[in-house]
């Protein structure tokens, strides 16, 4: 691990953990986000892998979003849409994989870390898992990533999360299907994680891959859909609002996160 985080793989047989890390809790700048989506589609390819668990590193946050430091260096429409394409490329990568993607969520997901784990195909928690979209409080909106998790939700409970903009509990999430399962401390996620990865690792590959092409029915048109999500965002980042908004959260950022 460094200081510019990265992302690692570990292999146990048809099960591949792929975890990143960066040290500002977790959060998502665009290399990160390239390497994430290069690693996905990667493992996609590869006929000997079954199951990727995604999880991220260390006990805080699963995922703080955006990185706040790259968002502020945006000087320019280009470099805004660029930026906010690594998450469209890190989504669509997780939707084109054939095998399922299994999230492992530890802490707290804000913002892209969402989306993250509304693309998966199934998200386990612990019970300290709260999630915020916190975007329109910035002055941008939930807009990439908000196919993946409205997909998963449902139109009523994205709204509430892209309106509110405020925490919502592990079980809040479990109840509208965000999470598949919440449980109340690390081990006993991890043996709950552990055991679905074994066992669909032993299912038939190509069923898994049939299933999970049924089940992203109705996404085929998301290139486009992601990347004009992509320009609305871009655009809305160079906004004097939403730099100021940025700046003012950055500080306690690391703070309110742990709360």
């Amino acid at each position: 691990m460094n200081n510019e985080g990265d992302v690692t793989i570990k292999r146990d047989g048809a099960v591949a953990r792929v975890r990143f890390f960066h040290p500002k809790k977790n959060a998502l700048p665009g290399s990160l986000l390239n390497a994430l989506a290069e690693t996905i589609a990667s493992l996609g390819k590869d006929e000997a892998v079954r199951v990727i668990v995604l999880e991220s590193g260390d006990r805080g946050p699963f995922c703080a979003g955006a990185s706040f430091d790259e968002l502020l260096a945006v000087d320019d429409f280009e470099s805004g849409k660029t930026f906010f394409m690594g998450f469209a490329r890190m989504i669509l990568a997780m939707k084109e994989a054939p095998c399922f993607i299994i999230a492992r969520v530890h802490g707290k997901a804000v913002g892209g870390g969402i989306g993250m784990v509304a693309a998966a195909d199934y998200a386990l928690a612990t019970d300290r898992a709260a999630i915020k979209l916190s975007e329109l409080a910035l002055g941008i909106g939930p807009f990439v990533v908000g196919p993946a998790v409205e997909r998963k939700v449902g139109p009523a409970a994205f709204s509430v999360m892209a309106i509110d903009a405020d925490w919502h509990s592990a079980k809040w999430a479990l109840d509208r299907g965000l999470y598949a399962e919440v449980h109340p401390d690390l081990q006993s996620l991890d043996r709950a994680v552990d055991a679905l990865a074994t066992r669909l690792a032993g299912f038939s590959p190509l069923a898994q891959s049939d299933l999970k092409r049924v089940l992203w029915e109705g996404t085929e048109h998301w290139d486009e859909l992601l990347e004009s999500r992509a320009e609305i965002s871009g655009r809305l980042v160079l906004s004097e609002y939403t730099r100021a908004a940025i700046d003012a959260f950055r500080a306690p950022r690391n703070q309110r996160d742990q709360e």
